[in-house]
């Protein structure tokens, strides 16, 4: 017979967790809520009108910036996925003894600050770069211009979100039962078939690992935006981040923090509800 303590003992584990989340979460959460509902200055002070109007102007004035954050993080998205999965793939099943080294050179990105990372970028793609001259000689930069432009933000995002979707997906290969490729190739299926029917499905619960970790970050970023993109290319994170430390708007850009997390929240939940776990333990038992 189990004693109070020992059944208490889970809560004492998850009670820092849960403090912490209380703590730096909820709370800020609560207080930014209450601040995106109120109206004033930060000069004359704010005032609590239930502004639920701050919502509306946030969907109706800034429409075009939400649609485009959404845009660059899913084409980034898609493409750390196509570069990620056989990265990763090499890395579980063909690196050998450079398993190791392979991982670092994965996560040695994370050694230099976000910032920095992204203002090499802005290097690498400068108008004098060689990099632009071979893709201006292969006719991809017509004008000689990569910055300033949609696809150096997507290539920005892609660089620094890559490992977050390169990690999820070699945990998951890694932990694959290669028995189960072994069976497939005894039964006569091909590389091709034994990969879309055994490896795929059985490392799908990484891949949505994956594209949760890469797109929900890429659609609030607003660094590289800043220093790879131009007026054109502004997503709302670079809205929220004017709002509050340019034009020191905070009620407008608590709504639109809101807003914005509430239609990734929303996004999710159906992502979920369609390919998440029901699904996947769907094609899990198939594969089996």
């Amino acid at each position: 017979m189990t004693t109070l303590r020992q059944r208490m003992t889970p809560y004492w584990l998850l009670a820092p967790g849960l403090i912490w989340l209380f703590i730096f979460f909820v709370v800020p959460m609560y207080y930014m809520g209450e601040l995106s509902l109120k109206t004033g200055t930060l000069t004359t002070g704010y005032e609590m009108t239930w502004a639920f109007s701050n919502y509306a102007d946030a969907i109706t004035d800034y429409s075009t910036q939400f649609l485009r954050a959404f845009y660059f993080a899913g084409v980034a998205t898609i493409l750390c996925l196509l570069i990620g999965y056989p990265l990763a793939y090499a890395i579980a099943f063909k690196s050998g003894r450079w398993k190791n080294l392979m991982l670092f050179g994965v996560v040695a990105p994370f050694f230099t600050t976000y910032l920095i990372r992204t203002i090499s970028w802005k290097t690498i793609l400068s108008d004098s770069s060689p990099v632009v001259s071979v893709l201006e000689f292969l006719q991809l930069a017509p004008d000689g211009r990569v910055l300033a432009t949609n696809a150096a933000v997507i290539a920005g995002l892609t660089y620094n979100f890559l490992p977050f979707m390169v990690l999820p997906l070699f945990a998951s290969l890694e932990r694959l039962d290669r028995r189960l490729l072994e069976a497939g190739q005894d039964l006569y299926a091909s590389a091709r078939q034994t990969f879309l029917r055994v490896t795929l499905p059985l490392t799908m619960p990484g891949i949505i690992a994956g594209i949760l970790l890469t797109f929900i970050p890429a659609a609030g970023d607003y660094v590289n935006a800043t220093f790879l993109g131009g007026p054109d290319q502004a997503m709302i994170g670079n809205v929220i981040q004017s709002k509050y430390l340019v034009v020191n708007d905070y009620s407008e850009a608590a709504a639109l923090s809101f807003t914005l997390m509430a239609i990734i929240l929303v996004g999710l939940l159906f992502y979920i509800k369609f390919a998440g776990t029901e699904a996947l333990m769907g094609d899990e038992e198939e594969a089996k």
